[in-house]
């Protein structure tokens, strides 16, 4: 007796080998690893050295909110990055893109690790930190959203949430990795380390940038992505135009959705080293030290929460991230307030790997969920870059005015974070988990199957 099963997944049409999948799952995590020890070694930076090397002419507590702003602008232009290289993305391709971003983000970093102090140049030097900044930041903007779909598009469904999630799983990669060398730079004597400790890690993104293109140079795009190019209509409208018409109600929500997981980087991996080495006893090695050591307990988080989002839906695991949040700002606002080393990395995990971890592991996944392919770079890389700009950008800088008008009590800045952690709430709430769908599902058409594959899916 012959029994006739219902059409096979377009995992069987789309999805990748396994040696192609861990080829691009290693392209994924290393390059945005590399965008990512750039972009939060500047942060880390910003924290500690630029407003003691670039804006020695400024009161210290005045000094540190320049730098801070400094750090704000690389996250005013991450949404420019975003529109211009999500564009690219869908019109030429993920790899292409992606090759490009790699080789701006390396030569600029290079550059701000050679860039002469103002007592050198005088002016010159905080407006070239700028300039070098913004560059920063358009490149890390086109990256996040290539980097996410290689791996999204080219996996089964029932793991697009853990491939998407390479992405986001070189950001704590990265930082552990820049966190570590500054720190070891950061033991030396403090005029040696003003001088030149800091620039060593950032002139070393110029051996890390060749070792990514390496790696890069190897992967494909996806079928689904070729597919679509080549179906497009000649006639076809600009892909930001199309997402911007067409596809701004998920655009929407994908940003509010982004929001949370970014507020937690950009206090916890930001602002509360600064706030902690300006107001405890504790050198700025040791707190370099352990906000690495909370980096791998993040990507570790990252894992699992990606893992759980491919087993029980996007927006379960992203609403209990986002309830952590609020639940936890509070409390971990107060364990910074103290002068313990062991309250201070409890307050870090926390709140670097355990609530970013659950509102931004599966964040990859959802946003890519959100779009058909023939926007989908650009609308989740247009998505997660303004939420990266609202959620991180000037959060640090903020925080830093709160702390003070709070008169040293952070009650104000665990505020800001809850305000965050509800935006994202709101968008969780509004939509629907596409987590079920295929590839081609969210195309908006039914699994393309073809007919030798429909005859193999007959069962014997």
């Amino acid at each position: 007796m012959t029994n006739v099963s219902p059409s096979p997944s377009s995992d069987h049409v789309y999805a990748a080998s396994r040696r192609d999948m861990r080829r691009i799952l290693a392209s994924s995590l290393i390059g945005t690893a590399l965008e990512y020890y750039d972009f939060i070694l500047y942060a880390t930076a910003a924290g500690i050295v630029f407003n003691k090397v670039f804006f020695t002419n400024l009161d210290p507590a005045l000094a540190l909110i320049f730098s801070f702003a400094t750090l704000a602008a690389g996250y005013v232009a991450r949404p420019l990055g975003g529109i211009i290289f999500g564009h690219l993305g869908d019109k030429i391709g993920r790899k292409t893109v992606l090759m490009a971003t790699i080789v701006l983000m390396g030569v600029t970093s290079t550059l701000i690790g050679l860039l002469p102090a103002t007592a050198q140049i005088g002016m010159w030097a905080p407006a070239l930190l700028v300039t070098l900044r913004v560059v920063q930041g358009i490149a890390v903007g086109g990256e996040w959203g290539g980097a996410t779909l290689v791996g999204f598009e080219n996996a089964k469904k029932r793991s697009r949430g853990f491939a998407a999630a390479f992405s986001y799983m070189g950001a704590p990669t990265g930082t552990l990795v820049g966190t570590l060398i500054l720190a070891g730079m950061a033991t030396l004597p403090e005029e040696q380390f003003l001088s030149w400790g800091w620039r060593v890690p950032f002139v070393l993104s110029a051996a890390f940038m060749m070792i990514a293109v390496f790696i890069r140079r190897k992967v494909s795009e996806s079928k689904v992505f070729q597919e679509a190019l080549e179906n497009a209509p000649k006639e076809k409208k600009t892909p930001l135009a199309d997402l911007v018409r067409h596809h701004w109600r998920p655009l929407l929500r994908a940003f509010a959705v982004g929001i949370s997981g970014q507020a937690a980087q950009g206090l916890m991996g930001a602002w509360a080293v600064a706030y902690v080495v300006a107001q405890a006893s504790h050198s700025q090695s040791l707190i370099l030290v352990l906000k690495s050591a909370a980096a791998v307990t993040t990507i570790i988080f990252i894992i699992v929460s990606s893992r759980m989002s491919d087993r029980f839906g996007r927006r379960r695991i992203l609403l209990f991230g986002n309830i952590l949040g609020i639940t936890l700002a509070f409390p971990i606002m107060m364990m910074l307030q103290t002068d313990s080393v062991v309250l201070f990395f409890f307050a870090v995990f926390l709140g670097l790997s355990v609530v970013q971890g659950f509102s931004a592991g599966p964040y990859g996944a959802y946003a890519g969920e959100q779009f058909p392919t023939a926007v989908r770079n650009s609308g989740a890389s247009v998505a997660y870059q303004f939420a990266a700009t609202a959620g991180a950008g000037f959060t640090p800088m903020i925080a830093t005015a709160l702390a003070a008008a709070g008169g040293g009590n952070l009650w104000l800045v665990s505020l800001l974070w809850i305000g965050f952690a509800s935006v994202s709430l709101i968008g969780l709430l509004t939509g629907k988990d596409r987590s079920h769908l295929e590839l081609t599902e969210l195309d908006g058409a039914a699994p393309v199957v073809t007919k030798p594959e429909q005859d193999l899916a007959r069962v014997r």
